[in-house]
């Protein structure tokens, strides 16, 4: 396909054609200098289409079902009527920056559905396996009319703060065994979840399920409330079965009327959106920092020393920054 102009990529988005809205995301992805004042025109003109969205953040340990759950749960809502993007950060090949699991070809039945979007993409080795664009990706999904964008993560370790930050909905997944009962309880994650699903639940594993269910219980009722007047839900089910999803769908629904109905809707949109502003500021700098060649020496000079391991690296890059600020 051609490069499109703006307007081009924005009559594309808002008409649903899915090879446009690649087209779009792929744009927002690069990190060249050209593309990148192409994909802030685009951001600009389509910010007025967004936020109608529900967002959900979706995370677990490796094993947990997240790509079942993910594809089954798509379904349910597009059987309402919903339109369903999926945002599958895959870790990225050390050598290329490439996604590696190519969660499309793992949600074949979600991917021929007329009314569901999926983007495998790269987390290029960003922290907390989360795409560093997935905020600008989910504006465009909001422009092109998706109802619920589903965000799966590869789930090591940091991706939960940071799905947390730019997400409606926090749901974590979980299974019986596995490994990562001691994960399931960690008072950080515990902190953050809007909403619990213990998945792969048969009737040979029923009673293991309730009794970590308890547990799960447990733990949440001495954490202070994440959202005012909401008791975070311990749900069973086995989306490969088609168990609980529906269960799922309804507890979303009513999680984002409460917090519409509280007034924190609003502020938690407004927040992310400034976390946002923050990371890229952090962005810009750095890139004009490598641009300009009045610092780029001794830029280069202080990252050598940290490679080095000359100096403590963020001694390292402090200095530079007081340099770079004439402090």
């Amino acid at each position: 396909m051609k490069n499109l102009s703006t307007e081009e990529l924005i009559k594309g988005i808002r008409s649903g054609d899915k090879r446009i809205l690649g087209k779009a995301i792929t744009l927002v992805e690069s990190k060249k200098p050209e593309h990148r004042n192409q994909a802030e025109e685009l951001l600009k003109e389509i910010l007025p289409f967004t936020g109608k969205s529900v967002r959900i953040g979706i995370t677990g340990v490796p094993g947990a079902g997240k790509s079942t759950f993910i594809e089954n749960f798509g379904k349910t809502a597009i059987q309402k009527e919903k339109k369903v993007a999926v945002l599958a950060i895959d870790p990225s090949s050390s050598l290329n920056k490439g996604s590696i699991l190519g969660d499309k070809t793992r949600m074949e039945d979600l991917a021929k559905e007329p009314n569901a979007f999926i983007r495998p993409s790269p987390s290029s080795g960003f922290l907390g396996g989360v795409a560093n664009t997935t905020f600008e990706t989910m504006l465009i999904c909001e422009a092109a009319g998706y109802d619920y964008i589903l965000i799966e993560t590869v789930g090591v370790g940091q991706s939960e703060v940071l799905v947390a930050d730019i997400t409606d909905v926090f749901l974590f997944l979980k299974i019986i065994g596995g490994g990562d009962e001691l994960q399931g309880i960690k008072r950080g994650i515990m902190e953050m979840v809007d909403l619990i699903f213990i998945n792969k639940v048969e009737d040979e594993n029923l009673r293991k399920a309730k009794n970590t269910k308890t547990e799960l219980m447990r733990a949440l009722h001495f954490l202070h409330p994440k959202e005012k007047n909401w008791k975070v839900p311990v749900l069973l089910g086995s989306a490969l079965q088609n168990k609980g999803l529906e269960e799922v769908y309804v507890k979303i629904d009513e999680f984002i009327n409460l917090k519409i109905n509280n007034g924190s809707f609003d502020k938690v949109r407004k927040n992310q959106a400034e976390k946002r502003f923050d990371y890229w500021v952090q962005e810009y700098i750095l890139q004009k920092t490598k641009e300009e060649n009045s610092s780029e020496n001794f830029y280069n000079m202080h990252k050598k020393n940290a490679s080095d391991l000359k100096a403590n690296p963020s001694s390292e890059a402090k200095i530079f920054v007081e340099k770079l600020l004439g402090k």
